[in-house]
């Protein structure tokens, strides 16, 4: 493998993604040699709509725009610089990726290709479109990925480590049946949100979107927020309306209706659930919440907040907040925008695949 040969293309999927990261767009001009590309792939975007009806045309494109932002030769290689790559022997990494949002796998994908290792996947039943096109890209410009990428539907076999993104419940089963090989092992997590009750219209808006893009199903999402109390919703409820178009999503709203009615016939205090029509706000002591629900709970001061977070770090992926916190914290609005660096559950996996 010629690392720079590597780099290089996946810089050019870089391009390729952004000219697709815009929908009713015109595509001036595409990448030279690369046409048929440019003609199949508003076909695998139909199809991968047509397979899973979570994958609406905006999140799939949404999910390009990000990627096609950091697929650049100067992010790539200040990334690298980190490690001691491509790695002197390589190894066959079996990858076993999620399918709540599209190309949610990929990042693990990007690192064991980088590294200089071979990648056996098996992909979600959700999402099996379009990868494998962007694979077949990426080979027509290094050649050297034909007998470095593997997918398969059946038993995984003569695989030297583990990346296996599920459930609480896969999770059990994945460290068991994986405990002889390296491995990661990621479990559920939901990103939580720490308002402070002086946050601008603004930040509250940009919340939203870590609310709502991908309907809430991506382990970035914000699922619970923690408010001060006798905080009052009326500025949050008046944020969320650039999401009003949710409603028209039948899935989306299937869901919203099936929880309000669970909640409702459960007998849950009125006070404890509050309601602008698309989104259902309950007082819940979970990180996790169903389709068309966030959870919130108060707390009385910072200290205690920080405490609590200590407690449950195993269950977050990352806080959204802009209090000073012993913890990590990114700006409203970036949750769902990652950067090559932004390790899932905080594993460094370049470090896992470097020291194999």
């Amino acid at each position: 493998m010629d690392l720079q040969t590597r780099i290089d293309a996946f810089v050019q999927l870089g391009i390729l993604l952004k000219d697709f990261s815009k929908s009713n767009v015109p595509i001036k001009k595409p990448l030279l040699g690369f046409e048929k590309y440019y003609e199949m792939m508003p076909r695998i975007i139909e199809d991968a709509k047509l397979y899973n009806g979570w994958f609406t045309e905006d999140n799939i494109r949404f999910s390009f725009s990000n990627w096609a932002n950091e697929l650049t030769k100067e992010n790539i290689e200040n990334w690298m610089r980190h490690y001691k790559l491509p790695v002197k022997k390589s190894k066959r990494i079996a990858l076993i990726m999620a399918g709540n949002v599209p190309l949610v796998g990929f990042h693990d994908f990007l690192c064991v290709l980088l590294s200089g290792h071979k990648a056996l996947i098996k992909l979600s039943s959700n999402d099996k479109k379009i990868l494998p096109f962007l694979t077949e890209f990426l080979i027509e410009n290094d050649s050297s990925l034909k007998n470095d990428v593997v997918f398969t539907d059946g038993q995984l076999d003569e695989y030297n480590a583990v990346i296996a993104t599920g459930s609480d419940n896969t999770s059990r089963y994945f460290e068991y049946y994986f405990r002889n090989k390296p491995h990661i092992i990621r479990k559920n997590r939901n990103a939580v949100a720490l308002l402070t009750g002086n946050e601008t219209k603004k930040e509250l808006e940009l919340l939203a979107d870590d609310i709502f893009r991908y309907y809430g199903l991506g382990c970035r999402n914000v699922a619970k927020l923690y408010v001060p109390e006798n905080y009052n919703f009326q500025c949050f409820f008046e944020a969320l309306y650039n999401w009003k178009h949710i409603v028209e999503d039948i899935k989306y709203m299937n869901n919203y209706d099936y929880n309000k009615a669970i909640y409702l016939m459960s007998n849950h205090k009125t006070s404890d659930l509050l309601d602008n029509n698309f989104l259902l706000l309950k007082e819940e002591e979970s990180l996790s919440s169903p389709i068309g629900v966030l959870f919130y709970s108060y707390y009385k001061t910072q200290a205690e907040l920080e405490e609590l977070l200590l407690i449950k770090q195993n269950k977050i992926q990352c806080i959204v907040s802009k209090m000073e916190l012993p913890l990590e914290t990114i700006d409203f609005g970036k949750t769902q925008t990652p950067r090559l660096t932004d390790y899932a559950d905080y594993v460094d996996t370049m470090k896992f695949l470097e020291k194999l």
